[in-house]
């Protein structure tokens, strides 16, 4: 009864938020519409790295690599084909697919740090693959390439940053919807396996190769897809956007958020996309430095991120909630006695 009851309150909880959602940006400034548009892009790339760093086990420090080849996919087929903004995401999201699978093949042989460090690699080496010379003509070399902003239609009323808003909302919403039916199922079990008990998963019949390419393949679509829908939101690409420091951004989005939480990747979301700000605004002379303590509290107080500390709070509430339920049944039992007795008396 109690789980019939958790699940019904879950899905209340879900449809309060989407419909959070829809009614934001209706209230806030085009700028702060911006921000959360950004922050929803975030959490797309960000649940992609947490399918593979926090249900498989592998560590990625360049994922950055991934955003930039579906963010430039998207850039380059609307600037050279004229091919509408909303058709560039679904072939940014194939063809960083393709590639994930691919680096994830060779990678089959690495694991932990190492596996950590070419990735790292990958991402050191992203910025200047974007820069050479022979490809400048379709990457715009180091001055990047410019996109036109996508307007609203005319029946929708909106403004260009609300539509945009909204076109990402879906994806948000298809793309998390994707990722829950995905853990749920028989690969989901798997990839928590070779996470926890890679030989026993072997032992057990679970083919941990394909798994684990087909994982890398999936996270890296799902940041590419983030990747396209950025460029079309921020409406400029250019290398030096793509940094080492993008990668080692997200782990720390995944970690604040939680590992192998998918509501985590919207609580990480968040922070990567408002705190440098707070940041700035508290100290314009050493703004990471503020960052850099935020993040140390963070970690200290919620060690397992904004998802584990939430279901610590959810346990515990359940806990007392049964034990309050337990002693008031206590005490209806302790006074049944007492209430036979005095009937014995007066009889």
């Amino acid at each position: 009864m109690n789980d019939k009851h958790n699940a019904r309150l879950r899905r209340i909880g879900l449809v309060l938020l989407i419909a959070a959602a829809c009614v934001l940006p209706f209230l806030l400034s085009n700028y702060r519409v911006f921000q959360l548009t950004l922050a929803m892009v975030y959490a797309i790339a960000l649940l992609g790295l947490n399918m593979l760093t926090g249900y498989n086990g592998q560590i990625s420090l360049g994922h950055g690599a991934f955003y930039a080849i579906g963010a430039y996919t998207a850039a380059v087929l609307m600037d050279k084909t004229g091919i509408p903004y909303w058709a560039t995401v679904p072939v940014a999201g194939a063809v960083c697919l393709v590639v994930g699978f691919l680096f994830g093949l060779p990678a089959l042989r690495l694991e932990g740090l190492y596996l950590a460090l070419a990735t790292f690699a990958l991402g050191v080496a992203m910025p200047q693959i974007l820069k050479y010379k022979h490809l400048e003509q379709w990457t715009g070399g180091a001055q990047g390439i410019v996109i036109v902003k996508p307007e609203a239609p005319e029946w929708s009323g909106l403004t260009q940053d609300q539509w945009l808003y909204f076109v990402v909302l879906g994806w948000v919403l298809l793309l998390f919807l994707l990722a829950w039916n995905l853990l749920r199922g028989r690969i989901g079990r798997a990839m928590v396996a070779i996470r926890e008990q890679p030989t026993a998963a072997q032992a057990m019949g679970v083919n941990t190769a394909m798994v684990k390419s087909v994982t890398f393949g999936v996270s890296a679509m799902y940041t590419g897809i983030a990747g396209a829908l950025g460029a079309v939101v921020i409406q400029f690409v250019a290398p030096d956007s793509f940094s080492v420091f993008l990668s080692i951004t997200f782990v720390v989005g995944v970690v604040v958020g939680g590992l192998a939480s998918i509501q985590g990747a919207l609580w990480g979301a968040l922070f990567i996309q408002f705190v440098p700000n707070v940041a700035d605004q508290l100290s314009k002379a050493a703004p990471w430095a503020i960052y850099g303590v935020f993040l140390i509290v963070f970690m200290y107080a919620l060690p397992f991120g904004v998802a584990g500390g939430l279901r610590q709070l959810a346990a515990r509430w359940a806990h007392r909630r049964g034990g309050n339920r337990a002693g008031a049944s206590g005490l209806q039992a302790g006074a049944s006695p007492q209430a036979a007795g005095s009937s014995s008396r007066r009889a």
